[in-house]
């Protein structure tokens, strides 16, 4: 673990809407910026943590004069679409997204992230045909550029991974490698590069556990119904149960077989290697 790292400044950028996140504290839900910071808590405790909601329109984001002064960008998911450029919510954050890539400052993110990556840099995302993938992406693959990469070193060639998305990258932009896929969903994990900047990106989320897997899985009781993965909203939170107490209990072999749950997603050291490594390798380097 990293201990004595010199000071270094993270920026979170938060893109739920208000109105999203409110929804979030009513149902119980964690904020995926408080899922990054408790993650730079215990990795980068000296760090500087500052949080923005790109998605406020009221907020202003940080000014491109200033991002150099970051050590990295990360960015959470979002319920936002983002080929709706008409959406300012939206055409804001792609904006930020390009103004650091020319900063230089390296960028994380995962789910939105990765859409994010794809579309500052020209590629395109699109409504997944297959529908949502939801809780568990399973048989996460990793490419031959992935097997190479700095981003998965540690990871297992396949792997599962926590998931909540209804649109996919469609189209890499220039500059891009493919690090992971799986049968639903091509693009996992990306690499953009532009100018002087990098982002390494994944559609999975590693900054997520079991309990807040549940907890948002409950959450989504609505959708996930109406869209034929449960018959009814109970069968939703009992499955959303049986996440949050295999968190508690991980060695419960019963929970584990009826979830199809391995090490990938329970041991954290193995769940979280892709946030440690682009901690490692592109922002402790820059902080020099």
């Amino acid at each position: 673990m990293a201990t004595t790292e010199p000071q270094i400044a993270i920026g979170i950028l938060n893109g739920y809407p208000r109105a999203s996140r409110d929804s979030f504290d009513r149902s119980g839900v964690g904020h995926p910026h408080d899922l990054f910071k408790d993650f730079l808590g215990r990795y980068l405790p000296r760090a500087a943590v500052e949080v923005c909601f790109v998605a406020d329109r009221d907020q202003p984001l940080p000014a491109e004069t200033a991002l150099r002064s970051y050590s990295g960008f990360i960015w959470t998911g979002s319920d936002l679409t983002i080929y709706d450029r008409a959406d300012r919510r939206v055409a804001r954050q792609i904006a930020l997204a390009q103004a650091i890539f020319a900063s230089g400052v390296p960028m994380f993110g995962s789910c939105w992230g990765v859409q994010m990556a794809a579309v500052a840099a020209g590629g395109e995302v699109a409504q997944n045909p297959k529908g949502r993938e939801w809780g568990i992406a399973r048989d996460i693959t990793l490419t031959a550029d992935g097997r190479r990469s700095p981003l998965m070193a540690g990871k297992p060639e396949r792997f599962d991974g926590f998931i909540m998305h209804l649109d996919e990258v469609t189209r890499l932009p220039a500059g891009a490698r493919l690090l992971a896929v799986n049968a639903h969903t091509r693009v996992q994990a990306l690499e953009v590069r532009q100018g002087a900047g990098v982002f390494w990106a994944t559609q999975y989320h590693p900054e997520y556990n079991l309990d807040e897997m549940g907890r948002l899985i409950a959450a989504r009781a609505g959708p996930l119904v109406a869209e034929g993965f449960f018959d009814v909203e109970k069968d939703v939170q009992g499955y959303a149960e049986q996440m949050m107490t295999l968190h508690r209990e991980p060695r419960t072999d019963g929970l584990r077989a009826a979830l199809g749950v391995d090490e990938t997603i329970l041991d954290p050291v193995l769940r979280e290697q892709e946030l440690r490594n682009w901690i490692d390798h592109l922002v402790l380097p820059r902080s020099g």
